[in-house]
């Protein structure tokens, strides 16, 4: 979220400068060039707090400890997988199994499989 805010700022002070820049007729380069530029230095000289705070949860993000983002699909088939544990204790899920050439709908027996067997 901090980052997000930080960006928002630098966005919020880029935009106008770049259109004042090209009604004043300096260029779209030019506008780009000077209005980063510009936009650069007043964040970078007045918004601090927000700055590091971005960098801190870029840090923790890519840290390598930082908890894994799951989409909802990923979420939804580790509460199946869950539940088919518990309802079945003797089933053993081999997660290290290569995919076969078939499709994803079908499963290999040797990926799934009962103690027994």
């Amino acid at each position: 979220m901090a980052f997000l805010k930080y960006s928002l700022i630098r966005l919020a002070l880029f935009a106008p400068l770049f259109v004042l820049f090209l009604f004043l007729g300096l260029g779209a380069v030019m506008s780009v060039i000077c209005a980063a530029g510009i936009a650069f230095a007043v964040s970078y000289l007045f918004f601090q707090d927000q700055r590091d705070q971005a960098t801190e949860a870029m840090r923790r993000r890519f840290s390598g400890k930082a908890k894994p983002l799951r989409t909802a699909g990923e979420v939804d088939d580790a509460q199946a997988e869950d539940t088919l544990v518990d309802a079945n204790p003797d089933l053993t899920i081999r997660t290290d199994a290569k995919p076969s050439g078939g499709t994803a709908a079908e499963s290999k027996p040797s990926e799934i499989k009962g103690q027994n067997g």
